[in-house]
C-alpha cells in the first residue's frame, strides 16, 4: 500500500511567517478560501481543492456545478451530505470543516484533503498487492459502515471508486451523497428529489440511461452503480436497510478475490436482470489462484438474493475477517 515518502524538496516545510500572522481584523468569510484547482467533476457536483486562508492549509471543497447551485432539491442533498458526513466522525471516514455559501448564494462544503489512490486504481494494479494488504482495505471500510449503521445511516454507494487508500496508509470511505438517514419522511425527499430532476419523456430518460457506463453512476430512478447494488436497492424497495451494504462490500471484495465484477453485461438492463435472479458463480471458478475457502463463502453470503440469506450485519463481516482466513 501508498506510504509517505519525505518530498525532494522544502516547499511543504512550515514557516514562522505563515504561522505567526496575524489574522486580519475584521473576517469576511467569502475571502476565506482561495487558489482553487479542479480535483472531480461528478454529474451534479464541483469537487476541488483551495487554501484555507485562516489556517493556511489545503483542503478539499464540494459544491454544485453552476447549472445545479440553485436547484433546491440538489441544494438539500447536498446539505444532507454535508451534515451526514460532519456527524460521522470516525477514523475511516474523512473529516468534514465547513459549511457554508459560495458567493453566488450555493452550498458549498470543506473536507479534509486526501492524497492517495482509490481502490478501483489499485485493483488495476492487484498483482503488487498481496491479499492480506487487499483485505485489510475491506475490513477497515467495513469498521467505517459498522459505525456509520449504528448511527442509522446506510452509506448505498460502496463501489472502489468511493474507497480510498491515503498516503499515509489511512483507508476510508468517500462520497456520502446518496447516504440513507433512518428519519420519517426521508424516502420522500428521495422520490422527490428524482421527480424533480427527471426531464423529457420515458423514452428519452431510458435511451440516456441505456448510453452509461457500467461502471456509472446513474443519474435517473435508480441510484448507484448497478455493479455493486443489491437487488433491493435496484428495485428501489422501502425496506433497504443495513444489509444492502452488505452486498455491495461482498461485491468489492469478490473483485478483490478474482479480479472479475461480480456480473458482466454490454447493457444495464442486462446486467440489471442478472442482479435480480441470477446465481453469481463462485470467485473461485473465475480465477486460477486457490482462495481462502472462508473469504469466498464469506464473499457469497454477502450476495445472497435474499436479504434475510445474507450475513446479517456489518458486525458479523467484521468477526469473519478477524479470524485466520488465511489457514482456511
Amino acid at each position: 500500500m501508498p506510504t509517505y515518502q519525505n518530498p525532494a524538496d522544502d516547499s511543504d516545510k512550515l514557516r514562522l511567517d505563515e504561522t505567526d500572522k496575524p489574522l486580519a481584523e475584521t473576517l469576511n468569510p467569502n475571502f476565506r478560501y482561495a487558489l482553487f484547482s479542479p480535483i472531480a467533476k461528478g454529474g451534479k457536483s464541483l469537487i476541488q481543492a483551495c487554501t484555507d486562508l485562516y489556517l493556511g492549509r489545503k483542503i478539499c471543497h464540494k459544491s454544485l456545478r453552476k447549472e445545479f447551485a440553485q436547484d433546491e432539491v440538489e441544494q438539500r442533498r447536498l446539505l444532507r451530505e454535508a451534515r451526514i458526513a460532519a456527524r460521522l466522525q470516525h477514523p475511516n471516514i474523512v473529516p468534514t470543516y465547513d459549511l457554508g455559501r459560495t458567493r453566488d448564494g450555493g452550498y458549498f462544503f470543506t473536507m479534509k484533503l486526501l492524497e492517495g489512490y482509490t481502490l478501483r486504481e489499485l485493483l488495476n494494479y492487484r498483482e503488487r498487492y498481496d491479499l492480506t494488504q487487499m483485505v485489510n482495505v475491506i475490513e477497515q471500510i467495513a469498521n467505517a459502515l459498522a459505525y456509520a449503521h449504528q448511527k442509522g445511516v446506510l452509506h448505498r454507494d460502496v463501489k472502489p471508486e468511493n474507497i480510498l487508500v491515503g498516503r499515509f496508509g489511512e483507508i476510508v470511505l468517500l462520497d456520502w451523497g446518496l447516504a440513507k438517514v433512518w428519519d420519517e419522511g426521508a424516502d420522500e425527499v428521495e422520490s422527490e428529489g428524482m421527480t424533480s430532476t427527471a426531464s423529457g419523456s420515458k423514452s428519452e430518460a431510458d435511451g440516456a440511461r441505456a448510453a452509461l457506463s457500467l461502471g456509472m453512476t446513474q443519474m435517473g430512478p435508480v441510484q448507484g452503480t448497478i455493479s455493486y447494488m443489491s437487488p433491493e436497492q435496484l428495485d428501489r424497495e422501502a425496506t433497504i436497510d443495513d444489509r444492502s451494504d452488505v452486498y455491495s462490500l461482498g461485491a468489492v471484495l469478490y473483485e478483490i478475490l478474482c479480479g472479475q465484477t461480480v456480473f458482466d453485461g454490454e447493457r444495464m438492463d442486462e446486467l440489471a436482470e442478472k442482479v435480480r435472479s441470477e446465481t453469481p458463480r463462485p470467485p473461485s471458478e473465475k480465477t486460477r489462484v486457490k482462495l481462502p475457502r472462508m473469504l469466498e463463502d464469506l464473499t457469497m453470503q454477502c450476495l445472497a438474493k435474499e436479504p434475510s440469506r445474507r450475513v446479517s450485519s456489518m458486525n458479523d463481516v467484521l468477526r469473519v475477517l478477524s479470524e485466520n482466513w488465511l489457514l482456511s
